[in-house]
């Protein structure tokens, strides 16, 4: 138990521990008033008086038991009590390359990433923090975390599609939004020690197209995303991919070329198998309009502080009520 006014609390006290010393004063005074006058005290629960003295003590006591309960709950008592919630960051890394403007997805592939991400951010309480990355090759970081959901919202709305994709530097980019300080992997292929970051979590929208990894035939990973889901795997970091497109593909015009393209769902499962994440196909719009439920959050347990002060003063109250109806019926006073 902690309080927000420790002084009051002691002030209460010694005002309580003073109360309680001038009643047993007093007792003892008026026990010595009795034996000068020659009075001899009647045995325990005998005498006419002993019943009406033991009540007029009694709320005595009850009294100063009421101030001392009302002195801890002027102190602001509060108890630390474990709270699970969904909470902690979120970065939705956007694949904004070229081929996601292809239409096997209606309208766009883009366009239809873009509304399940709208749909996903809404869904998600004030206690997450979402972050949007936009990446070509490269990386293009749109929007840092924030509790604000309406600013991710707003950089999710802006994103066009050109240039090429990279994978692994869209997950080095997530990580640097997470952590705030730039993420990279060695050339050696080293992966960095950025901490260990249980609660965040990279949902990354694309086709998979890794130009990174395009001399591995375009399907799978290539050594800088392994890498780099590398890095995310150690610091505790969940990768929930996203494909969207389907694998029949389509045509697609970049630079007055005509390429085809078509969704590489290997490498986006090889991404998430390595972090503890899922994979969520996405072949048509009505499936990416169920991404935000079945993504599922991690939940984290925090301490938070519960008010005692309403319990004590009601205990107070009660004591403080005792002490003087036990007071006003034995004696007839109220003091």
């Amino acid at each position: 138990m902690s309080f927000a006014d420790p002084v009051l609390l002691a002030v209460g006290l010694v005002v309580a521990a003073a109360l309680a010393w001038a009643a047993v004063a007093v007792a003892r005074r008026r026990a010595a008033a009795l034996a000068a006058a020659g009075v001899t005290a009647a045995s325990p629960g005998q005498g006419p008086g002993r019943g009406r003295d033991r009540a007029r003590l009694g709320g005595v006591w009850f009294t100063i038991a009421g101030v001392a309960v009302l002195a801890i709950a002027v102190a602001g008592p509060a108890a630390s009590v474990p709270v699970s919630r969904a909470s902690g960051t979120v970065i939705l890394a956007m694949d904004v390359s070229g081929s996601m403007a292809a239409t096997d997805v209606k309208p766009s592939r883009l366009d239809a990433a873009k509304r399940a991400a709208l749909s996903f951010i809404k869904a998600q309480p004030d206690s997450v923090d979402i972050g949007v990355i936009a990446f070509q090759q490269g990386g293009l970081e749109a929007a840092l975390p924030t509790a604000d959901h309406a600013t991710a919202a707003a950089a999710v709305r802006r994103l066009k599609a050109g240039g090429g994709t990279s994978l692994g530097d869209a997950i080095l980019a997530a990580l640097s939004a997470i952590t705030r300080k730039t993420v990279t992997v060695g050339r050696d292929g080293s992966a960095p020690d950025i901490g260990y970051w249980p609660s965040a979590t990279i949902v990354l929208f694309s086709d998979g197209q890794d130009q990174a990894g395009a001399a591995s035939g375009g399907t799978g990973t290539d050594a800088a995303t392994d890498a780099a889901a590398s890095v995310a795997e150690k610091a505790g970091v969940h990768i929930d991919t996203v494909g969207v497109g389907t694998t029949a593909g389509t045509t697609v015009d970049v630079d007055g070329y005509h390429l085809a393209t078509a969704l590489d769902a290997a490498a986006l499962k090889a991404i998430s198998q390595a972090t503890g994440g899922t994979y969520h196909p996405a072949s048509d719009a009505s499936e990416l309009n169920g991404i935000a439920s079945s993504i599922d959050l991690r939940l984290t347990v925090t301490n938070q502080p519960l008010p005692l002060a309403g319990a004590f003063i009601a205990l107070a109250l009660a004591l403080l009520a005792a002490g003087a109806v036990l007071t006003v019926t034995r004696s007839g006073r109220v003091v």
